[in-house]
């Protein structure tokens, strides 16, 4: 009992005094807390905080600016070639304009009675101009649309071009990269150019 005692007896004991100092020294590494805001001088601002880049931002949605109207030609009533209206990216290439043609009239349309002679599974490879003569390329399941359907199928074609490139325009249809002649309203079959004279 008397070695506990003496221990005890050795241990400092904190005085009131010494307490509020720790607290004082404590409350030094505290950070401070303002009733309001204050001014900071611009020399002590982080770098970068005085003129803020706002984080740039992609999407998969073009701005509206980018879209412009082409006209296509599908068949109303009769067959008659009738001018519709599309949007295609700009700048707008006559390959664009002419798979908006091969998509074929939109269920608006069909219940408008619009139709096509060109079926869904003819898709166009490539569409050059050269001057006042256009050289469209198709797949091959363009050599089997057959019959009355093969004539409005080329009207369609020559109208949309000609309505894209301009009037006096002729129309060379290739298969597969190979030339390939074409009826016209008089049932002959030409090699091309193929005009919208031709369909009137």
């Amino acid at each position: 009992m008397r070695i506990e005692l003496r221990l005890l007896m050795r241990r400092p004991v904190l005085r009131p005094a010494a307490l509020i100092l720790a607290g004082l020294a404590a409350a030094g590494c505290a950070i401070p807390v303002q009733r309001g805001p204050s001014t900071i001088s611009p020399n002590h601002v982080p770098f970068g905080l005085l003129s803020p880049r706002l984080p740039s931002t992609t999407t998969t949605q073009p701005p509206a600016s980018t879209l412009v109207p082409v006209t296509i030609f599908l068949l109303g009533a009769n067959d008659q070639l009738q001018a519709r209206s599309r949007v295609v990216y700009s700048p707008a290439p006559l390959t664009s304009v002419i798979t908006a043609l091969l998509a074929g009239p939109t269920s608006s349309e069909s219940r408008q009675n619009l139709a096509t002679a060109i079926p869904n599974n003819v898709h166009v490879l490539s569409a050059v101009a050269t001057g006042t003569t256009v050289t469209v390329n198709f797949n091959a399941a363009f050599a089997l649309v057959t019959g009355a359907n093969t004539e409005l199928a080329v009207a369609q074609v020559v109208a949309t071009v000609v309505t894209q490139n301009g009037l006096g325009t002729g129309v060379i249809f290739e298969i597969g990269g190979q030339r390939t002649s074409v009826p016209i309203a008089s049932g002959a079959e030409v090699a091309g150019p193929v005009y919208l004279w031709q369909f009137i």
